[in-house]
């Protein structure tokens, strides 16, 4: 069996190329997250650590021969994977120091080689397990729950409040897919009010900030704050359901907006199953490499006002945020957000294939379509 007729090396290959050619397209000006720099920065760091998951999940099969991706739903690995790599991590330092350093490896190996006339698979085996483990462990992977970031700090003038850009990720266990989120949330807790903003409304510019800050900004709630996104991050989750459960869950908190971004589903030819008319297409792609289609969505839901907080002699309630549904779109109002976007990236190659089959109309019907040719991505064909 050649490389390329193993269908582990072509779905390696196919995800990889894919991931590559995502992180182009959100580091081009053109694209829709560059409008604000930092958001396409920060997907474009959850998007590294995913590369690096699938750089040691293909290591990992060097001595280890299972590995499962969704093949009908999402085209992802499957979330036992994720779980044993995370796992993997956190052992690595022990089970390595159990295994001969790479040199000796190699010594035993090309004695056995010359001894023996033929290749030693059990040592290949342990070289194989000792790169796998010394890349996780110094690996910064794509984990089940990723802690959130603070990445960004500023002041509402209006409010007389700070407001931060808080990031996390997650990977969802029943639906296989990787998620990234972002909210935007003002504080209005008075120590955090009294240390960041200054008379006029601005942020204090004597308060250093080192950024990124892990967790959020705030310390009284940043464990609180953590334990509730891990909580809150599942796909089934509506993007409005998770804002709302944020704006009751701290009454300090505001979420002002929330985005998410789902990665998948991931087609690759002879591999996936999920649309018959991709792979049926994609099957005939004369280049296995160029083989594949990526698709994603941005989910956006945001407040279009604040109802203000009532303190009464009996009872009294907190500030609530009123988030805006698009109830004019039908698909707006089921997924639970203001607006959202449907994105596809695809090889040169396969977008020809599909088009010459006169299926690009219906597979890419409200997708916003982007090519990877030569190692640029054209956008709005």
């Amino acid at each position: 069996m050649t490389p390329t007729d193993d269908p582990a090396v072509r779905y390696f290959d196919a995800i990889k190329a894919a991931l590559s050619g995502l992180e182009i397209f959100m580091r081009d000006d053109r694209s829709p997250l560059y409008r604000h720099g930092i958001v396409a920065k920060i997907a474009a760091e959850y998007i590294s650590r995913l590369e690096r998951s699938f750089a040691c999940w293909r290591n990992r099969l060097g001595f280890m021969e299972t590995f499962k991706i969704s093949r009908a739903e999402s085209g992802f690995p499957v979330y036992q994977n994720v779980l044993e790599l995370e796992n993997d991590r956190k052992t690595a330092a022990q089970r390595l120091a159990s295994i001969p350093p790479s040199g000796e490896l190699r010594e035993e190996m090309a004695d056995f080689i010359l001894r023996h006339k033929e290749f030693p698979e059990a040592l290949q085996r342990s070289m194989a397990e000792r790169l796998y483990l010394e890349d996780v462990k110094d690996g910064v992977t794509f984990s089940p729950f990723i802690l959130a970031q603070t990445a960004k700090v500023s002041a509402n003038p209006k409010s007389m409040r700070p407001y931060y850009l808080v990031h996390w990720g997650s990977f969802d266990g029943s639906a296989n897919l990787p998620m990234i989120y972002m909210a935007t949330v003002e504080d209005s807790s008075e120590a955090m009010i009294e240390q960041l903003v200054d008379r006029n409304g601005k942020l204090n510019e004597k308060i250093d900030i080192p950024l990124p800050v892990d967790g959020l900004l705030n310390p009284d709630l940043a464990h609180r704050f953590d334990d509730f996104t891990e909580k809150n991050s599942a796909y089934s989750l509506s993007p409005l359901t998770i804002a709302t459960n944020l704006d009751k869950d701290f009454p300090d908190l505001h979420p002002k907006q929330l985005r998410r971004l789902v990665l998948g589903p991931f087609y690759s030819a002879g591999i996936t199953e999920h649309n018959s008319a991709v792979a049926e297409v994609l099957s005939k792609v004369r280049k296995a490499e160029n083989a594949w289609l990526l698709t994603w969505t941005i989910q956006e839901v945001y407040s279009k006002a604040e109802k203000p907080g009532r303190k009464g002699l009996w009872s009294s309630e907190p500030a609530s945020e009123e988030f805006f549904i698009n109830t004019d779109d039908l698909e707006a109002a089921r997924q639970g957000v203001s607006s959202y976007e449907k994105h596809a990236l695809i090889p040169h190659e396969a977008y020809q294939a599909l088009y010459a089959a006169g299926e690009a109309e219906k597979i890419f019907g409200g997708y916003k379509v982007h090519i990877l040719s030569k190692g640029q991505v054209i956008s709005d064909v």
